[in-house]
């Protein structure tokens, strides 16, 4: 390969850009799929306990009544409202509250005497995402605080082991930061697929792949071109979609370096664009190409840690797995973006991708040539 073999692959890369631009429906794609998708995603995946409203009816005015009134705040909670016993079921009627708490006469004196007075907790089940975990999560602070004013006032510590919690990476446990991100990885791999495999059944479909073949270019230099151009104009758009998508409108922060991770997502193209073009050289025409899609690409982002963890699946499907690539660059993207790991961390995942990368090119390749025999 000499300079004027990088020259064709190059002008042949820009054709393809020319080639995409004149593409509306490719030019909506990539703009939904790395904008409104991503937010998408984000925002709509439940909060469980993000500012549920809760409301409290304290009957014994007490310190420790108080103290657990004081306990309920954000991001989890909205500040509680007090409100008499009379308005419980007139606001859980009108769906002013998701949760009521009910705290009896004489609750402090009973528990300082070693009573077990009873707390009621009134939920508002038709909002479920919050009333499936909230009602668990209000006895845990409830237990908590009682506990806590128990053994100062008694000046000693219950029996038992005292578990301390620290969230490492999210501590608030916000979904958001979770699927804004994971959203972005996936449209990563699914739009690369795409675009590469559209490119060349758009060519195929046009007559403009025949007039390709017999202009003094090769099969590998069409194919080269594609990758590098498609995979381009992915990593561009993943580039914007995680600094002014994630980072400035979802305000999701990212510990790691971007352009470690643009690395790892450069090496992840350049096994996924060969992928498109693999199932593109299968499909032959563009209803096929979607359907083997719908097969690929499922598995791809279901199993590949994307979604659940990967300790969760058989070992079967994990040792399977390993011949994806984005497995690989799932787990290196997290790393990255979630824990702020350097290359040292991440590097196994990169060769990895390399690799596997390399052998789907190969294949392809071939693949390519094979069905242009005909053609040419």
């Amino acid at each position: 390969m000499n300079r004027a073999w990088f020259a064709t692959v190059y002008r042949l890369g820009v054709k393809e850009f020319w080639s995409l631009l004149r593409d509306p429906m490719m030019l909506v794609l990539i703009a939904y799929t790395f904008t409104l998708s991503i937010y998408a995603a984000a925002t709509a995946m439940p909060e469980p306990l993000h500012h549920a409203t809760i409301a409290i009816v304290d009957e014994d005015d007490s310190p420790l009544s108080q103290r657990i009134a004081d306990a309920f705040y954000a991001p989890q909670f909205r500040a509680p409202e007090r409100i008499t016993i009379a308005e419980v079921d007139p606001a859980l009627d009108r769906g002013d509250y998701t949760f009521v708490l009910d705290i009896p006469p004489n609750f402090q004196r009973d528990v300082l005497a070693g009573r077990r007075p009873a707390v009621q907790l009134n939920v508002d089940a038709t909002r479920i995402s919050q009333a499936f975990t909230g009602g668990g999560h209000v006895q845990q602070i409830v237990a908590a605080e009682v506990g806590e004013f128990v053994a100062h006032y008694r000046g000693s510590t219950p029996a038992g082991v005292d578990l301390a919690l620290r969230m490492r990476f999210n501590p608030n446990l916000e979904s958001m930061w979770f699927g804004s991100l994971m959203e972005l990885i996936n449209n990563v791999t699914m739009l690369s697929i795409i675009l590469t495999g559209a490119a060349l059944l758009r060519e195929r479909e046009h007559g403009t792949l025949e007039h390709l073949l017999v202009m003094p270019v090769t099969p590998a230099q069409i194919m080269v071109a594609k990758v590098w151009s498609m995979g381009l104009v992915v990593l561009a758009a993943a580039w914007f979609a995680l600094v002014f998508v994630v980072q400035r409108v979802l305000q999701v922060p990212v510990e790691g370096s971007i352009a470690l991770f643009l690395l790892a997502a450069a090496l992840h193209l350049f096994a996924t664009t060969s992928l498109g073009i693999f199932l593109a050289t299968m499909a032959r025409t563009m209803p096929r190409f979607g359907m083997l899609l719908v097969l690929v690409l499922l598995p791809l982002q279901l199993l590949s840690g994307g979604v659940t963890p990967r300790e969760s699946m058989p070992a079967l499907v994990q040792d399977v797995m390993l011949v994806a690539p984005t497995t690989h660059f799932v787990s290196a993207a997290q790393a990255v973006l979630y824990r702020g790991a350097g290359i040292e961390v991440i590097w196994p995942q990169l060769l990895a991708i390399a690799v596997i990368g390399a052998v789907l090119f190969g294949i392809s390749l071939k693949r390519f040539r094979e069905s242009i025999t005909g053609l040419a």
